[in-house]
């Protein structure tokens, strides 16, 4: 890792993006889906949710940071929340 000068924290996170898009990737070779209009009234897919789902957990945590000094953990909390949330109404 100290090639990229990369933490932990760092590492995880990346591997987790990854492995998020090898289990979607498998999951729309073997069940494909037709996407489904939901509450924002478009249409979407699993690949579709799962991004829309990266992008708000990021303003999510952006904005933690920028306006709180609790953890950040009750922000991936938050995040968590807001994925089931995506991938149940949208």
């Amino acid at each position: 890792m100290e090639w990229m000068a990369w933490t932990w924290p760092t590492a995880i996170f990346f591997v987790v993006i990854a492995s998020l898009l090898i289990t979607f990737t498998i999951l729309a070779i073997k069940f494909p889906e037709t996407p489904r209009v939901g509450i924002l009234q478009i249409e979407t897919t699993r690949g579709d949710r799962l991004f829309i789902t990266l992008l708000g957990s990021a303003f999510i945590n952006l904005a933690w940071l920028g306006l709180t000094d609790i953890t950040q953990w009750a922000a991936l909390g938050l995040c968590l929340i807001y994925a089931v949330a995506v991938f149940r109404w949208v």
